[in-house]
């Protein structure tokens, strides 16, 4: 019975250097899985809906600048996911966005400025027509 407790005790010693190895390598596998971000999948689906959306609404005529950038931010996040540089990825994803989203709203402002020009164009048009009705006097 001595002998069997001498073999625990030998084995007791063997499997906690062991035990405290397969510790220290789960800890340092899961740090090195924790360090690499994942993709910001969402972040660049996001800008791939708000260009999609900008071109759908043919922003080009009033904000190809801003469209184009955002288009070409999204090509550079896609290339930073390639290379890993999630962060960067990121920030450019959301940049894109907001290039495209910005592309939508100078679109929409440029539409009603027209409408709005024409408007008055017509307003003007019907008082010039009023004053010659009513004999030039007001």
């Amino acid at each position: 019975m001595t002998h069997s407790k001498t073999l625990s005790k030998a084995a007791r010693r063997l499997t906690s250097p062991l035990r405290l190895a397969v510790a220290i390598a789960s800890l340092l596998s899961l740090a090195a899985c924790a360090s690499i971000p994942e993709p910001p999948t969402a972040e660049l689906l996001a800008a791939e809906q708000a260009i999609a959306a900008a071109e759908r609404d043919q922003v080009a005529d009033y904000a190809a600048p801003e469209i184009t950038e955002a288009r070409n931010k999204l090509t550079a996040a896609h290339s930073a996911v390639q290379q890993e540089q999630m962060v960067q990825a990121e920030r450019l994803a959301v940049e894109s966005r907001a290039d495209a989203e910005l592309a939508s709203a100078k679109a929409e402002a440029g539409r009603a400025k027209v409408i709005n020009d024409e408007m008055q164009k017509s307003i003007d048009t019907l008082k010039q027509e009023m004053q010659r009705n009513s004999g030039g006097s007001q």
